[in-house]
Protein backbone atom coordinates (compact mmCIF):
# COMPACT_ATOMS: atom_id res chain seq x y z
CA UNK A 1 0.00 0.00 0.00
CA UNK A 2 1.78 3.46 -0.84
CA UNK A 3 1.17 6.29 0.92
CA UNK A 4 -1.65 7.82 -1.31
CA UNK A 5 -3.96 4.99 -0.38
CA UNK A 6 -3.75 6.20 3.05
CA UNK A 7 -4.23 9.92 2.58
CA UNK A 8 -7.75 10.87 3.98
CA UNK A 9 -9.99 12.91 2.04
CA UNK A 10 -11.54 15.96 4.31
CA UNK A 11 -15.33 16.21 3.20
CA UNK A 12 -16.48 18.11 6.59
CA UNK A 13 -16.53 18.21 9.84
CA UNK A 14 -19.21 18.12 13.12
CA UNK A 15 -20.53 21.64 13.71
CA UNK A 16 -23.76 20.82 16.32
CA UNK A 17 -26.18 18.89 17.57
CA UNK A 18 -29.75 18.29 15.96
CA UNK A 19 -31.94 17.02 18.67
CA UNK A 20 -32.12 14.86 21.33
CA UNK A 21 -31.65 11.37 19.60
CA UNK A 22 -27.92 11.83 18.61
CA UNK A 23 -28.15 13.52 15.54
CA UNK A 24 -25.00 15.50 14.59
CA UNK A 25 -24.97 18.57 12.31
CA UNK A 26 -22.76 18.07 9.77
CA UNK A 27 -20.70 21.28 7.67
CA UNK A 28 -20.15 19.84 4.47
CA UNK A 29 -17.54 20.48 1.81
CA UNK A 30 -19.38 18.23 -0.38
CA UNK A 31 -21.34 19.37 -3.72
CA UNK A 32 -23.99 19.45 -2.98
CA UNK A 33 -23.43 19.71 0.46
CA UNK A 34 -26.34 16.61 1.42
CA UNK A 35 -24.15 14.16 -0.76
CA UNK A 36 -21.25 13.83 2.31
CA UNK A 37 -24.27 11.64 3.78
CA UNK A 38 -23.46 8.90 0.90
CA UNK A 39 -20.36 8.31 1.95
CA UNK A 40 -20.07 5.61 4.86
CA UNK A 41 -18.16 5.02 7.08
CA UNK A 42 -16.81 8.13 7.85
CA UNK A 43 -13.14 8.53 9.54
CA UNK A 44 -13.86 11.25 12.34
CA UNK A 45 -10.68 12.66 14.26
CA UNK A 46 -11.29 14.02 17.59
CA UNK A 47 -8.08 14.59 20.02
CA UNK A 48 -5.72 13.92 16.88
CA UNK A 49 -6.93 10.73 16.37
CA UNK A 50 -8.96 9.20 13.82
CA UNK A 51 -11.44 6.21 14.08
CA UNK A 52 -14.06 5.21 11.64
CA UNK A 53 -18.26 5.28 12.07
CA UNK A 54 -20.71 3.98 9.72
CA UNK A 55 -23.31 6.86 8.93
CA UNK A 56 -26.74 5.02 9.45
CA UNK A 57 -29.33 7.88 8.24
CA UNK A 58 -28.61 11.80 6.76
CA UNK A 59 -30.40 14.61 5.33
CA UNK A 60 -30.27 18.16 4.53
CA UNK A 61 -31.75 20.54 7.12
CA UNK A 62 -32.29 24.36 6.43
CA UNK A 63 -29.34 25.43 5.37
CA UNK A 64 -26.60 22.24 6.89
CA UNK A 65 -27.05 18.49 6.99
CA UNK A 66 -27.52 16.40 9.79
CA UNK A 67 -26.78 12.99 10.28
CA UNK A 68 -27.28 10.10 12.36
CA UNK A 69 -23.93 8.02 13.28
CA UNK A 70 -23.83 4.27 14.62
CA UNK A 71 -23.20 4.20 18.33
CA UNK A 72 -24.46 7.58 19.08
CA UNK A 73 -27.83 7.40 20.77
CA UNK A 74 -28.09 10.76 22.34
CA UNK A 75 -27.52 14.45 22.54
CA UNK A 76 -24.72 13.86 25.38
CA UNK A 77 -22.74 11.69 22.71
CA UNK A 78 -23.59 14.01 20.08
CA UNK A 79 -21.82 16.81 21.59
CA UNK A 80 -18.73 15.18 22.09
CA UNK A 81 -18.29 15.18 18.64
CA UNK A 82 -18.72 18.72 17.54
CA UNK A 83 -15.83 19.95 16.34
CA UNK A 84 -15.09 16.37 14.67
CA UNK A 85 -13.35 16.92 11.15
CA UNK A 86 -15.02 14.14 8.24
CA UNK A 87 -12.77 12.47 6.15
CA UNK A 88 -13.22 9.31 3.33
CA UNK A 89 -10.33 6.90 2.11
CA UNK A 90 -10.19 7.81 -1.60
CA UNK A 91 -11.13 4.75 -3.17
CA UNK A 92 -14.73 5.39 -1.52
CA UNK A 93 -14.84 8.23 -4.13
CA UNK A 94 -17.87 7.66 -6.85
CA UNK A 95 -16.08 7.13 -10.56
CA UNK A 96 -16.99 10.26 -13.06
CA UNK A 97 -17.95 9.91 -15.76
CA UNK A 98 -15.87 11.01 -18.81
CA UNK A 99 -14.38 14.46 -18.97
CA UNK A 100 -15.73 14.66 -15.23
CA UNK A 101 -12.50 15.44 -12.59
CA UNK A 102 -12.17 15.95 -8.79
CA UNK A 103 -10.31 18.90 -7.81
CA UNK A 104 -7.44 17.13 -6.17
CA UNK A 105 -6.67 15.13 -9.49
CA UNK A 106 -6.24 18.53 -11.20
CA UNK A 107 -3.85 20.62 -8.53
CA UNK A 108 -0.47 20.02 -9.43
CA UNK A 109 -0.75 19.64 -12.85
CA UNK A 110 1.28 21.61 -15.83
CA UNK A 111 -0.89 24.16 -17.79
CA UNK A 112 0.20 24.30 -21.52
CA UNK A 113 -1.49 26.92 -24.02
CA UNK A 114 -2.46 25.54 -27.32
CA UNK A 115 0.59 26.81 -28.69
CA UNK A 116 3.12 24.85 -26.50
CA UNK A 117 3.81 27.69 -23.99
CA UNK A 118 4.30 27.15 -20.09
CA UNK A 119 1.94 28.34 -18.14
CA UNK A 120 2.54 27.27 -14.65
CA UNK A 121 0.87 24.43 -12.61
CA UNK A 122 -2.44 24.50 -10.81
CA UNK A 123 -2.29 25.35 -6.74
CA UNK A 124 -5.77 25.84 -6.64
CA UNK A 125 -9.06 25.19 -7.88
CA UNK A 126 -11.86 27.35 -7.33
CA UNK A 127 -16.00 27.92 -7.10
CA UNK A 128 -17.32 31.22 -8.39
CA UNK A 129 -20.68 30.66 -9.55
CA UNK A 130 -20.27 31.27 -13.18
CA UNK A 131 -17.98 28.43 -13.70
CA UNK A 132 -14.68 26.81 -11.67
CA UNK A 133 -11.00 28.33 -11.75
CA UNK A 134 -8.02 27.36 -11.52
CA UNK A 135 -4.96 29.25 -9.96
CA UNK A 136 -2.49 28.50 -12.24
CA UNK A 137 1.05 29.71 -10.57
CA UNK A 138 4.51 29.85 -12.40
CA UNK A 139 6.51 32.87 -12.48
CA UNK A 140 3.03 35.22 -11.63
CA UNK A 141 -0.43 33.80 -10.97
CA UNK A 142 -3.28 33.39 -13.80
CA UNK A 143 -6.79 32.99 -12.91
CA UNK A 144 -8.22 30.50 -15.97
CA UNK A 145 -12.13 29.52 -16.19
CA UNK A 146 -11.88 25.15 -15.98
CA UNK A 147 -14.35 25.37 -18.77
CA UNK A 148 -14.29 22.60 -21.03
CA UNK A 149 -14.82 23.21 -24.44
CA UNK A 150 -13.54 26.55 -24.55
CA UNK A 151 -10.71 27.64 -22.16
CA UNK A 152 -9.69 24.11 -21.36
CA UNK A 153 -8.90 22.35 -24.35
CA UNK A 154 -7.86 19.15 -23.03
CA UNK A 155 -7.02 17.27 -19.72
CA UNK A 156 -4.52 14.45 -19.67
CA UNK A 157 -4.12 12.55 -16.28
CA UNK A 158 -1.22 10.26 -17.12
CA UNK A 159 0.81 13.05 -18.71
CA UNK A 160 0.03 15.39 -15.96
CA UNK A 161 -0.95 18.11 -18.09
CA UNK A 162 -3.86 20.92 -18.93
CA UNK A 163 -4.23 22.40 -22.41
CA UNK A 164 -5.72 25.33 -22.58
CA UNK A 165 -6.83 28.32 -25.51
CA UNK A 166 -5.23 31.18 -23.13
CA UNK A 167 -2.79 33.75 -24.28
CA UNK A 168 0.63 33.88 -22.66
CA UNK A 169 0.30 37.17 -22.21
CA UNK A 170 -3.15 37.31 -19.78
Amino acid sequence: MNDQDNELLELGKISGVFGIKGWVKVHSFTDPREGIVEYSPWQIQQNGQWREIAVLDGKPQGKTVIARLDGVDDCDQAMLLIGARIAIHPDQLKSLAKDEYYWRDLVGLRVINTEGVYLGTVEQMMETGANDVMLVRSDRQRLIPFTQGHAVVKVDLEAGEITVEWDADF
